[in-house]
């Protein structure tokens, strides 16, 4: 094992969330319903498939109003800044760093939200290499920026290891045959991340050793 390739939202930093809630208030203060079953194709991908203003603007025959919208990236930023991050994140990079492992980060969302909240976080200088949908042609659930960072990293898909959050990301990883374990957030709790190799509840459950030990073969 050579390399940890982590996601971003909803597994170093519940932005997920944070981000889901500021839509569902939006909504409710428009008397619609927002659906979950529609919103959680968008997990760890990007709003192509559903696209939450677009879709509340077709409900209501009328755009958003710039007031609404500015509130809306007011209130998403405000519940993302009291997160900090999630249980076994740090422990884990440190456990890699000692182990000589190379660290990388593959994710759906654009580099200025990822390298802004890493920097503010104090670990984007933790990662060897950070691949963003800016840096790909497709984002999650295609293998791309699993593939980007492979490369960036120099190691190939059976010398790394991709910690994910969603079924978009679990997908993205085995296409890019990489061995996988799911983290689920409260969002993506209810979802099937059965394709994973492994789902732990929490991060911090298992120490880095432990975890590479259970995604042994003869596990």
């Amino acid at each position: 094992m050579r390399a940890i390739i982590f996601d971003f939202d909803g597994l170093i930093l519940d932005t997920e969330e944070p981000i889901y809630r500021s839509w569902l208030e939006v909504y409710e203060a428009h008397g619609e319903d927002l659906p979950f079953e529609r919103w959680v194709k968008i997990v760890g991908s990007t709003t192509e498939v559903f696209h939450p203003q677009h879709h509340l603007e077709e409900r209501l025959g009328r755009p958003l109003s710039q007031e609404v919208i500015e509130r809306r990236i007011g209130r998403r930023t405000e519940l993302i800044l009291a997160q900090q991050l999630l249980p076994g994140i740090v422990q884990h990079i440190d456990a890699a760093r000692s182990m000589g492992l190379k660290l990388g980060v593959a994710s759906s969302s654009t580099r200025d939200w990822v390298s802004g909240h890493l920097d503010r976080l104090g670990i984007l200088g933790r990662f060897d290499c950070v691949r963003c949908r800016d840096d790909v042609t497709s984002a999650k659930p295609a293998p791309d920026l699993y593939i980007a960072v492979l490369e960036c990293l120099g190691v190939s898909a059976s010398e790394a290891v991709a910690i994910e959050d969603s079924p978009n990301g679990v997908i993205a990883a085995k296409q890019a045959g990489i061995r996988c374990v799911a983290i689920p957030n409260n969002i993506t709790a209810s979802l099937d991340l059965s394709h994973a190799d492994l789902v732990l509840r929490s991060l911090s459950e298992l120490t880095l050793p432990e975890l590479l030990q259970r995604l042994q073969p003869s596990n």
